[in-house]
Order: structure tokens, then C-alpha cells, then sequence
């Protein structure tokens, strides 16, 4: 996969974001021996992209680990409305990944639920309440093929297997013992990273009360389990990649997981899941530019045996990634 330099991003930039995506929490030493420059270099890297790219790492509760239901929702609203009300489903802690298509009409929003009934609120409460939105489909996600933990920039190949290894965490034995839970008391320790995935441990010990050593063993267990991990975003326009487009594909059923494995080796897909609803698998899509988008769509997917039809939706804008920056307008 071909990196395209966008502004001031340049290769370093791009290895530091592959390298923060195998593991976010990853000193600057660390990470500058890996890459072969000083920790000075890269802690002016990483600030430069926080301020420019929309650099951020946190932690992401993973959804399909804890067995939670995941939803992928398509809302059609009324002329002028539909940024009012995306910008209101952003600032929700339950929703990911939200976008304006179809000329602004359209909002595609992930959703998570935390509680049982967060759900049920949001569908059968909230949103049907709001005159503007015209119609809604909900399509529940069944089985991710690419995603979560396994991002996006692996795909540029920046970093060598090597450098890959190294970098990977190592999880202490003792903690990778137990099912993919969180418990109510780690909630403090959560609502820290999930605001920054780099916090200190004395942060962590200070927002939690507990000593240091028992909230390092706690966020191993919880990162080796998979319940949580650490995720990185960014804009993907300063790769040189500013458009993305949730693609509805629809399969012969018995096609479903052959073409969803297949969709996950593709260089533009940054996220793949099966669903539950009008079409069987949902898929994001990250491209150069239109031309891209349309090479994509006639080349390799269409290409693809078992594919019977596909649905496009191009963001416009994409309005949150994992967090919600108001002041940036483009989270």
C-alpha cells in the first residue's frame, strides 16, 4: 500500500502512528530505539500530530470481547438536521465512527451500548422522538473480520516484523488468566484512559485510589484478556486518504465468511463485520479520492465471488472517530 505524504506528514510520521498502533502505551525511548531516533524526536512527533493530525490514543472497550451487542445505524433525516443530530448522537459515550452521507441527509453511527436498555433507549426512545429523522435502520453486527484491535496503518507496512515484535506488549502469564470482564470498580481506571491511553500509572493511581501495583496488574489483565485496548486516531486525510465510504454488501448467505475473510486482506478496507439485517456485511472504506473509490468498488470487491450487491455511502464529513472534538469539526 502506497503512502502518500500530506502537508508536513512524512515517513517518520507514519512509522510513528504504525508504531503507537501495536502498542499506544509504548515510551518515547522505546518507540525511538524501534525507529532509530532519539525519544526528543519522537515525543516532538507525537505532539506535532496531536495538534495537527488529531493524533489521539485511548483506551477502546472491546464490544465483541465482552460479548456486548454492537449495532451499525443508518438514520435519514430532514434537510439541515442531520448535523444537529450527529453532533448530538457524538457527544454519547456508546457511539463510534459516525458520518454524514448522502448529501447530508444520511448519518451512519456505530453504536455500543454499555448497560442493557442504553440500546433500547436510544432506538426506541430518543431517536424516533426527533421529527427530523425521517427514517432508521438498524443492522446488528454479528462478526468482525477486520477492526478493533487490528488497525488500519498495518496495511502501509512501515514497520518490519522485527520492529513489529518488538514493539508488541508482552502480557505477564498471571495476567492473561481470566475471561474478557470489566468489573464496576475498574470504571475510574477506565474513564482515565479513555480520555488518554497514555496515562502514567501515578495518574492511574491517583484517579483510582489504588496503589500503583494493583493498577498495573489490573490494566494488564483487562489489555491481555481483550476486554480493552489501545487504540490510536487520527485524520486519515493527512496520509493522503481523505475520503472513506461505509460499503452495504450483500452476499449468498453461504458466501457471507468467505468474502468477508477476503475483504479484510484489502488494503482500502479499515473495518469489516457481518450483519444481522437488509445487507450482510458492512464495511469502511478508506480511499485517495473518488477515482479511488470507483476503482475499488469495479476492481477488487467487484471482483469478489459471492458479492450480489453493494451500496455506497461516501462520508462528507466524518463527525467522530472514537472521541468527539467539537473544535476540531472533524472528529
Amino acid at each position: 500500500m502506497e503512502f502518500h505524504a500530506h502537508g508536513k506528514l512524512d515517513g517518520l510520521d507514519l512509522q510513528l502512528l504504525s508504531a503507537l498502533e501495536v502498542d499506544g502505551r509504548a515510551s518515547f525511548s522505546k518507540v525511538g530505539g524501534v525507529l532509530g531516533v532519539s525519544d526528543q524526536t519522537v515525543a516532538r512527533r507525537f505532539r506535532r500530530l496531536s495538534a495537527e493530525a488529531g493524533l489521539r490514543v485511548v483506551a477502546v472497550r472491546d464490544a465483541e470481547r465482552l460479548g456486548q451487542d454492537q449495532w451499525m445505524l443508518r438514520l435519514r433525516c430532514v434537510p439541515d438536521s442531520a448535523t444537529v443530530i450527529a453532533d448530538a448522537l457524538a457527544k454519547r459515550p456508546d457511539t463510534y465512527w459516525i458520518g454524514l452521507g448522502s448529501g447530508g441527509t444520511e448519518i451512519v453511527c456505530m453504536t455500543r451500548p454499555r448497560h442493557p436498555g442504553d440500546h433500547d433507549d436510544l432506538l426506541l426512545g430518543k431517536l424516533p422522538r426527533t421529527p427530523s429523522v425521517v427514517e432508521i435502520r438498524a443492522q446488528q453486527l454479528l462478526h468482525r473480520f477486520y477492526g478493533g484491535p487490528t488497525g488500519w496503518l498495518r496495511k502501509f507496512g512501515t514497520l518490519d516484523e522485527e520492529q513489529v515484535a518488538v514493539l508488541t506488549p508482552r502480557h505477564d502469564a498471571n495476567a492473561t488468566t481470566g475471561p474478557a470482564r470489566i468489573e464496576p470498580e475498574d470504571e475510574p481506571l477506565l474513564a482515565v484512559l479513555e480520555r488518554d491511553g497514555r496515562a502514567t500509572y501515578p495518574e492511574l493511581q491517583r484517579a483510582t485510589g489504588r496503589s500503583e501495583s494493583a493498577v498495573k496488574r489490573r490494566l494488564a489483565a483487562l489489555l491481555a484478556s481483550g476486554a480493552v485496548y489501545i487504540d490510536v486516531e487520527y485524520h486519515s486525510e493527512f496520509l493522503g486518504y481523505p475520503l472513506a465510504a461505509v460499503l452495504w454488501i450483500t452476499t449468498a448467505p453461504s458466501a457471507m465468511h468467505a468474502v468477508g475473510e477476503a475483504l479484510a486482506t484489502h488494503d482500502e478496507i479499515a473495518f469489516a463485520s457481518a450483519t444481522a439485517g437488509p445487507s450482510h456485511i458492512v464495511v469502511t472504506a478508506v480511499v485517495r479520492d473518488t477515482a479511488g473509490l470507483y476503482a475499488y468498488l469495479s476492481g477488487p470487491l467487484g471482483r469478489l465471488e459471492g458479492v450480489q450487491h453493494v451500496e455506497a455511502t461516501p462520508f462528507m464529513r466524518r463527525v467522530k472517530q472514537l472521541t468527539y472534538q467539537h473544535a476540531g469539526g472533524r472528529r
